[in-house]
């Protein structure tokens, strides 16, 4: 008898390669477990980064599906129906991230530079649909660029959202240091305990030190973990935040049109060693608690297909 290598605990490892870019893709979860630029010092990190044989600390990288973000205390109603998800998110009492997080995705293409993975969302009791998953992962001069394909092979039409779950990292230091550009002209307020969805409001009217980051400035002390939409686009219509440091060098990630929301975190984990150390940037295609509010919520009649897309790119030292 051979014995076959032990597979780490992310799953298979995908490693792409394009120009001073390196990824790479854990199967479990379609994470982006690592990505890094090679500089005149070394390989420089863009996101926080997890080893191969590591349970993957929380959604760090994974990809959202079927729904981004909370679903409040797991219950929803769908064409009629009500709904009781997993309690994922125990401490607050929500359904978080979805049911996509632990799947072992397949390799169905790949190459130096590129990879789609594919796996597929089983019926079940709280979420009673078929949907297959397809991303792929592309390294080029722009970045690492994902795109997320849903279709929903069940019978019925599914509620279905999406998005990814980087923590991006601008340089050494924490997030205190860095300074953030979200063109977004209003926040989701939650309640302070179980960040449940309360009103938008603009972001410079309560909390504007906390909340409004339209001109780049410092995070500072500033706790958020709050969804952002009224965004502002560009003439091909996608949105761009950025992170840096004080020298100009970061990370910065662009989504398309498909995403009209975005969560940001700035990981506040009091006492641990992750605390603070990157800054989650998660495009979403709609805000949390979407499979009650049905704000933006994406309908899937069967057959139907959704499609989202995102590029998480280095942003350079500036020149002296």
């Amino acid at each position: 008898m051979i014995d076959e290598p032990r597979r780490p605990a992310s799953g298979t490892q995908h490693i792409l390669r394009s120009g001073n870019y390196t990824a790479v893709i854990a199967s479990v979860g379609a994470s982006l477990r690592c990505l890094t630029i090679e500089e005149e010092g070394g390989p420089r990190d863009l996101v926080v980064p997890f080893e191969a044989d590591e349970v993957r600390p929380a959604y760090r990288g994974t990809t959202l599906v079927p729904w981004p973000n909370r679903v409040v205390d797991g219950r929803y109603r769908f064409d009629g129906v009500d709904y009781e998800l997993a309690l994922t998110e125990p401490s607050r009492g929500h359904a978080l991230h979805g049911l996509g997080a632990w799947l072992d995705y397949d390799a169905i293409d790949k190459g130096a530079d590129h990879v789609t993975l594919q796996a597929e969302i089983e019926p079940q009791s709280a979420y009673p649909w078929r949907l297959s998953i397809e991303t792929t992962f592309r390294l080029g001069p722009d970045g690492l660029t994902q795109t997320v394909r849903a279709t929903n092979l069940a019978s019925s039409r599914a509620p279905y959202g999406t998005g990814p779950h980087p923590y991006l990292v601008a340089g050494a230091g924490k997030v205190d240091d860095w300074i953030l550009e979200l063109p977004a002209d209003e926040v989701l307020t939650v309640t302070e305990d179980r960040l449940i969805p309360v009103a938008l409001e603009p972001v410079d009217a309560s909390d504007p030190r906390r909340f409004d980051y339209r001109t780049p400035r410092p995070i500072a002390d500033a706790r958020i973990d709050h969804a952002y939409t009224g965004l502002h686009t560009s003439d091909d219509g996608s949105v761009t935040v950025t992170v840096t440091d004080a020298a100009g060098s970061g990370a910065g990630i662009v989504w398309d049109g498909a995403c009209s929301w975005v969560q940001i975190h700035t990981a506040d984990r009091p006492g641990e060693p992750a605390d603070r150390t990157g800054l989650a940037v998660e495009p979403m295609t709609c805000p949390p608690d979407a499979f009650n509010s049905e704000k933006a919520l994406i309908v899937l009649d069967p057959g139907a297909s959704a499609e989202a897309e995102w590029t998480i790119f280095a942003i350079a030292r500036k020149a002296a």
